[in-house]
């Protein structure tokens, strides 16, 4: 499992892989509270988990290799037998270019464009004081959250781990928790501005229609 040509034990990519996947969402979120960089830090750990099992050590394979092997004798477990979904269905061809890698891909670079549509608006919104409502805030209360999570279900769609199965429900509450604190930090700089916009706007899962921006109320900023 760890010969030449295994694909795994490359610890360099691991942490080139891991740096530019926390610098490329540092990017976008630019933390500047507590909460941001909570934000940041648990996507983080599961980004360093999951590139660990990718080109480092595969745990999630070997500790499925006995099942793996007597279910599935052919199966392959080099770096491709991380691609579970690819070995699991009997799919042929690079499983780089299969429609759930296709998917995956889709997921990741959907959710950071939501974390950086998310970014762009709230960064307006505090420059001139306000609430921020317009843009994907005009859909759902905490885009960028959501951005987060749609970006680490992409990658669960690519490479499923077991650590990285058993972190992501763990990180979706660590993700509520933040953002009921954020609300209620929201909600005593903005009071009944916020109270509506919050009345239409879902928490966490989109709406289809934007919803139209509330009247302002002459709230001060956080």
């Amino acid at each position: 499992m760890h010969g030449p040509d295994s694909g795994y034990g490359l610890w360099f990519l691991v942490l080139v892989n891991s740096a530019v996947f926390i610098l490329f969402a540092f990017s976008f979120v630019k933390p500047k509270t507590a909460t941001d960089w909570r934000s940041l830090g648990a996507f983080s750990a599961f980004v360093l988990a999951l590139f660990t099992e990718m080109y480092g050590f595969p745990l999630t394979v070997y500790l499925l290799s006995g099942w793996l092997g007597s279910r599935f004798p052919g199966i392959d477990l080099s770096h491709n037998s991380g691609h579970l979904w690819f070995g699991l269905l009997g799919l042929d061809g690079d499983p780089h270019s299969n429609p759930i890698h296709i998917l995956s891909n889709l997921l990741i670079f959907g959710g950071f464009y939501l974390i950086w549509a998310g970014w762009k608006v709230l960064h307006e919104a505090q420059q001139r004081g306000g609430l921020a409502t317009t843009g994907p805030y005009a859909r759902v209360r905490h885009p960028q959250y959501v951005g987060f999570v749609v970006v680490m279900f992409g990658f669960l769609v690519m490479w499923p781990t077991l650590p990285t199965v058993v972190m992501f429900p763990v990180l979706l509450w660590i993700y509520a928790r933040l953002a009921r604190r954020e609300e209620a930090e929201i909600k005593e700089a903005f009071g009944e501005e916020w109270e509506r916009w919050a009345a239409v706007t879902p928490a966490f899962v989109p709406r289809l229609r934007p919803a139209p921006p509330p009247e302002p109320s002459g709230g001060a900023p956080t």
